[in-house]
């Protein structure tokens, strides 16, 4: 949802920033693996129990997350090489940070709830295979009510108040799956109407 009504008032937005530390020399590479970083001490911070901090050094991870793609629109034409390393790290920092919240339910000994962010994790995985393998078969798959922008905000407000975070994951889950389903048609109601002029076009062969 982010993606499709804010992507490109954040792009003109960030874009001069990139376009300012390209010409310093600092690489949409070197950006992506500082957000990996900032986003694995986020893991241990909440891990540990200190959620705010876990916050606090959350966002810090997500503004190289952010500038990365700016910083390789500044430096030229963009190579698969380096989308497939942003793509990959968004799914290590998203993994990792859920780990933390994990870590934190075993450790205060939460019992079902372990579970949630587990399962959070699984069904972000699902949404974001759906739409790299429907763009690999010539669909596109992007939209939904809780794409990795939305998890990420929602992630941070249970953060930022710890007493509403078991309800934050749960939303998270519900809209995350939501946002499957949602892709899942998107992609089948292509692929369908894409067989259906096949057929049309062979029976007029």
């Amino acid at each position: 949802m982010f993606d499709g009504y804010w992507r490109e008032a954040v792009e003109r937005a960030v874009d001069p920033v990139g376009e300012g530390l390209n010409k310093v020399g600092i690489t949409a590479n070197t950006l992506t693996v500082v957000g990996i970083a900032g986003s694995t001490a986020a893991a241990v911070a909440i891990g540990s129990g200190s959620l705010r901090l876990g916050l606090v050094l959350l966002l810090l991870g997500a503004v190289p997350d952010l500038l990365d793609g700016a910083v390789a629109k500044a430096a030229g034409p963009t190579s698969r090489r380096g989308a497939f390393f942003d793509s990959t790290a968004d799914r290590v920092s998203d993994t990792v940070v859920l780990c933390g919240v994990v870590w934190y339910y075993v450790a205060e000994e939460r019992g079902f709830m372990i579970m949630v962010p587990v399962i959070v994790m699984a069904v972000s995985w699902l949404v974001s295979y759906q739409r790299a393998k429907a763009e690999s078969l010539g669909f596109t798959a992007k939209g939904g009510v809780m794409e990795r922008a939305e998890r990420v905000i929602a992630l941070c407000v249970g953060l930022l108040f710890p007493d509403v975070l078991d309800a934050v994951l749960w939303i998270m889950l519900a809209l995350t799956a939501i946002t499957a389903m949602q892709r899942f048609a998107k992609i089948w109601g292509q692929a369908t109407d894409q067989l259906q002029g096949d057929i049309d076009a062979a029976g007029e062969a």
